[in-house]
């Protein structure tokens, strides 16, 4: 991770400016419901940015700090009102005994080995999630096997 200490390496080249979404931030977003556009995420200042990425711990704790600024950002920034989405109630990315099926198709169609149970388990939740949004069928995935090395579960 880079300075900021929420910024994969891999996101760094996209991510680092905070002129796209880094994960962090993608994390706090699906825990409070709410979608974001870039379009939208873009209309913030960067100083803006840097409060919801400082905010993103991917805990439940900080959701009520997160989800006031982010709407209160949504209303001054946007004439679009924000957009709810249903929040699981324990999201896939928290299931760190089982390696979820997108995953390891995913892998499997770039070549490269799922990660195991074992290596599943030791992963950060944040990690997890990475992960699951880069093996989305019908995304552009190409940060999925950079995540997999930065996180040690492919040699270089």
């Amino acid at each position: 991770m880079d300075a900021y200490g929420k910024i994969f390496s891999f996101e760094r080249d996209f991510a680092g400016s905070l002129q796209c979404i880094p994960m962090a931030v993608r994390l706090q977003l699906d825990l409070s419901g709410v979608k974001l556009s870039l379009k939208q995420w873009n209309k913030f200042s960067t100083a803006e940015r840097l409060q919801l990425l400082n905010l993103s711990s991917g805990s439940y704790e900080q959701l009520p700090s997160f989800g006031s600024l982010l709407l209160a950002l949504i209303d001054a920034h946007s004439h679009e009102p924000p957009v709810r989405l249903p929040v699981a109630s324990r999201p896939a990315w928290e299931h760190a005994g089982r390696v979820p099926e997108q995953v390891i198709a995913w892998a499997a169609k770039v070549g490269v080995p799922a990660p195991s149970a074992r290596q599943w388990r030791r992963l950060s939740p944040l990690q997890r999630f990475a992960l699951l949004k880069l093996s989305l069928p019908g995304h552009d995935n190409d940060n999925f096997v950079p995540a997999l090395r930065e996180f040690g579960l492919l040699d270089s």
